[in-house]
């Protein structure tokens, strides 16, 4: 009987025992397991340091047509935006006075004409006559001196009506090459003068952006120098160069005009257009990171580091001050070093401290 309940006294202590071990374990805390992630070390890559400027795309042939005569507009013949050939008729400004001019010296001419092959017929006449003795050396000197006057005023009545032809042809503007018609100012009826703008032609292809550079840097222009032409939405459209600096600071915008060719096509670019013009003044080896590790917060930028911590890693939170971005990068100018290992997945789900795994 003692026997039985000595056992089932060690019975149910042995069990209590077992329950106290297992609350003891079931509250003991457990240690968090490591997020996998994806990392990239840090490292240095040349990166260009530039500027952007607002430019202006032009064309190396554009004209600024402008009458050369006075009168009223009768025919406006195109619009703004019209592709054109060269010597395509544009407008006509009213010819009737000239032409009644025109019709004037015509008839003039004819008169002279017909005095001076009169006057021929004269002087043929009045040699034959001298050479038979008949007439005087006096008469035939008359006679060759009119037929002179009357060639010479002929002459110079046809060279007045070429010119008031010539003169008539002003009273149509025509187009001086291929190109696109640009703003029309101008109505039918308006009278026109010489200080007039009627329109202008462009001909949208051997283009040039015209950059003006703040006057402060001028000293560190120079042809060959990089530039890259961009959309106002920051896509880039072409990579070009600087091949003319001017020798003077514009007084008005301050600046120094640098030109750079510019050969995308019409699709892209018209003339006229404002585009931005990175000039890139050097290119310097700076560490880079992925667009896809940087978070902002309040304006600051960080990024997590994989750092050791006893044997494992844990995710340290950094604020760096970046660059420009270079394609899908961003240059760093400060907060981390190269070498750094950059978490680029889950920055979403990281704490600063929390264990991580890097994957790469």
């Amino acid at each position: 009987m003692r026997s039985q309940l000595r056992n089932s006294i060690l019975s149910l202590s042995a069990a209590l025992f077992a329950v106290a071990c297992n609350k003891q374990a079931a509250v003991a805390p457990q240690q968090p397991q490591a997020m996998p992630v994806q990392t990239v070390a840090v490292s240095s890559s040349p990166v260009p340091q530039s500027d952007d400027y607002v430019a202006t795309i032009k064309s190396r042939r554009s004209a600024t047509l402008n009458p050369q005569v006075d009168g009223n507009l009768t025919r406006i013949l195109v619009k703004s935006g019209d592709h054109v050939k060269a010597g395509a008729l544009l407008m006509v400004i009213d010819p009737a006075r000239q032409e009644a001019t025109v019709a004037s010296q015509a008839a003039t001419e004819q008169q002279k004409l017909a005095v001076y092959k009169f006057n021929q017929t004269e002087v043929e006449r009045q040699r034959k006559l001298f050479a038979a003795g008949v007439t005087s050396r006096d008469t035939l000197d008359q006679a060759e001196q009119s037929y002179s006057n009357s060639k010479a005023d002929y002459e110079s009545s046809t060279a007045s009506r070429l010119s008031q032809e010539k003169q008539l042809g002003y009273y149509q503007i025509r187009a001086p090459f291929d190109g696109i018609v640009g703003d029309i100012p101008v109505h039918l009826g308006d009278y026109v003068s010489g200080t007039t703008l009627l329109t202008t032609v462009d001909e949208n292809r051997d283009l040039e952006a015209y950059i003006y550079i703040p006057a402060e840097r001028s000293a560190e222009i120079r042809n060959g120098m990089k530039v890259d032409i961009l959309d106002n939405s920051g896509k880039m459209l072409e990579h070009t160069a600087i091949d003319f600096i001017s020798p003077q600071v514009d007084n008005q915008l301050q600046g120094v005009l640098a030109k750079a060719p510019v050969h995308s096509g019409e699709s892209m670019l018209r003339t006229a257009q404002l585009v931005k013009a990175r000039v890139i003044w050097s290119t310097a080896s700076t560490p880079v990171i992925p667009v896809l590790s940087v978070t902002r917060l309040g304006g600051q930028a960080f990024v997590y580091v994989a750092q050791p911590n006893g044997g494992k890693y844990v995710a340290h939170q950094v604020a760096v001050k970046l660059g420009d971005p270079v394609g899908n990068e961003y240059a760093v100018l400060g907060g981390l070093k190269n070498g750094d290992k950059v978490i680029v997945s889950g920055t979403q789900f990281l704490v600063d401290g929390m264990p991580v795994q890097p994957l790469g």
